[in-house]
Formats: C-alpha cells, structure tokens, sequence
C-alpha cells in the first residue's frame, strides 16, 4: 500500500509514461538510469545541482568532541561526510504558496 504523501519511483515512472507516452518498464528503467546518475555522481564527490528544483551537496564533517546527551559524558565524533539538499528558490516560493 502505498503512504499518503509520499512520492515514489513508481509515481514519477507513471507520470513519464502518460507524459511521454513511453512504455511502462522504459519509464522505470529512466527513472532508475537518473537516480543512478545521481547517485554515481555524489559517490565519486560530486554536487547534483538540478536549476529550479535545488542541490545536493556535499559537506565533509571535521573530527569534534560530542557529549552523551543521557549521561553527559563527552565523546569524539568521528570525521564524515554528509549529504545535505537545499532547496533553489523556486522550489521555496512554491511550497510557501500551496
């Protein structure tokens, strides 16, 4: 069963083939072919900008000292790399009007 209000693979499978009038299994295989670029892309340290919509990006995290919120003990969090998105302005008017 599909959650309410979450947009899946498979929504944006079906809408390009109703859009685009491409058979079912060639809109899945581009929506997979994307994500995979996508995905590529941020793994070997790329950025995914897509204009109108917004960025992916990626942010290394120096080594800093954390605390144990329960007992107060301080612990070191290690390096990483993390993935934020933020939105392009569009996508910001957008959501503030609906």
């Amino acid at each position: 069963m599909r959650s309410v209000g979450t947009l899946t693979r498979a929504d944006l499978a079906e809408t390009i083939n109703h859009k685009m009038g491409f058979s079912r299994a060639e809109s899945l295989a581009l929506v997979e072919e994307i994500l995979a670029k996508m995905c590529d892309a941020m793994a070997a340290g790329q950025n995914v900008k897509i204009s109108g919509f917004g960025s992916f990006v990626l942010r290394d995290k120096k080594e800093r000292i954390g605390r144990n919120p329960k007992t107060g003990v301080e612990v070191p969090i290690t390096p990483r790399r993390v993935l934020t998105f933020r939105a392009s302005q569009k996508l910001k008017d957008r959501i503030a009007s609906s």
